[in-house]
């Protein structure tokens, strides 16, 4: 035995002795799971605590949930590895895999099967207006509930297909604009303390669960597109046998009875495989938002103007590549 060995296996006599585990490869037994802030924490944590019970029995791991005022408050989280899994929208979603080291790998599906949702602009029922026209000719008059700045059904949606396509800065064109949750915002329109909101219609469909009452007092006026459902997001680094367990949960989930009545209490059927190309359209309805608001700008150079538009445009062009 060479000098280089006897040392090693000196070690590993002295550590045996003591009692000492050797370093091994690092494996999680416990993780945080994050929650975008789409309603209450209570009734967030009350609904998932079912599903989050079935996933440390199906684990092995320790589930800890965590749950932030905004959206920002679960990206930074995920930033800083104070989470390591997360139910995010869309626009929420990017922002983690642009700046927290985060991977989409799974997306929730519908009771019905589908997989996406709509952003809604919803009134009281009593209200007078009627379509999205009637708000926007009416906006100096009324108040706005808008959504979480990271929220992809509360405000980058609406921001671009309901007042960017009619040059309407919802910030500052309203009488009011107040920025809060899909919940909030839902229960201001049904008791009168609000004239309009954008809000998620998986969010309508939840008040419809909870308090159907209230849910009775709103009316729709617009629509969006389609928008891709939730994903589920891990961090990059998260060890490959807890993101194995992980994915082997969610794609497993919801096939009992009891289970799918876990599920129906989120309005959701279960979960299927996706990945970071789910997040495309979003990066490419922010692109197009940046554009807009660049080639508005008068005040801006117009050499400034043309190299903006250039690296907005090749942007673009490179996502539409993208299978």
């Amino acid at each position: 035995m060479n000098r280089r060995s006897h040392i090693t296996a000196l070690i590993g006599v002295t550590a045996t002795m003591l009692g000492l585990a050797l370093p091994v490869a690092a494996q999680t037994r416990e993780i945080n799971f994050g929650f975008i802030s789409t309603e209450s924490s209570n009734n967030l944590k009350a609904a998932w605590q079912p599903v989050i019970d079935d996933m440390q029995k199906a684990t092995g791991l320790k589930v800890n949930t965590f749950f932030a005022p905004d959206y920002a408050g679960v990206i930074e989280a995920m930033r800083f590895n104070k989470v390591q899994l997360a139910w995010m929208g869309n626009k929420s979603a990017m922002e983690a895999v642009d700046r927290a080291s985060g991977e989409v790998f799974s997306r929730v599906v519908n009771v019905d099967g589908t997989q996406g949702y709509w952003s809604l602009m919803i009134v009281h029922k009593d209200s007078p207006l009627k379509t999205l026209d009637d708000v926007i000719r009416n906006r100096k008059d009324l108040t706005l509930g808008f959504g979480d700045v990271n929220s992809t059904s509360g405000s980058l949606v609406p921001g671009f297909y309901a007042f960017g396509a009619n040059k309407v800065d919802p910030s500052r064109d309203f009488k009011r604009s107040v920025r809060s949750n899909h919940e909030t915002n839902i229960l201001a329109v049904a008791g009168k303390q609000i004239d309009v909101a954008t809000v998620a219609s998986d969010g309508v469909d939840r008040m419809k669960i909870k308090m159907p009452e209230k849910a009775a007092e709103l009316r729709e006026v617009w629509r969006s597109p389609l928008i891709a459902s939730d994903p589920l997001v891990w961090r990059k680094d998260l060890d490959a046998d807890s993101k194995k367990k992980i994915r082997e949960f969610f794609e497993t989930y919801g096939r009992d009875a009891r289970e799918k009545e876990n599920l129906a209490k989120l309005t959701l059927g279960g979960f299927v495989t996706s990945d970071n190309k789910q997040l495309v359209p979003i990066r490419q309805l922010e692109l197009a938002r940046e554009r807009s608001k660049v080639d508005a700008d008068t005040a801006m150079a117009a050499d400034d103007k043309s190299t903006k538009l250039k690296d907005i445009d090749a942007r673009l062009a490179e996502l539409a590549k993208v299978n």
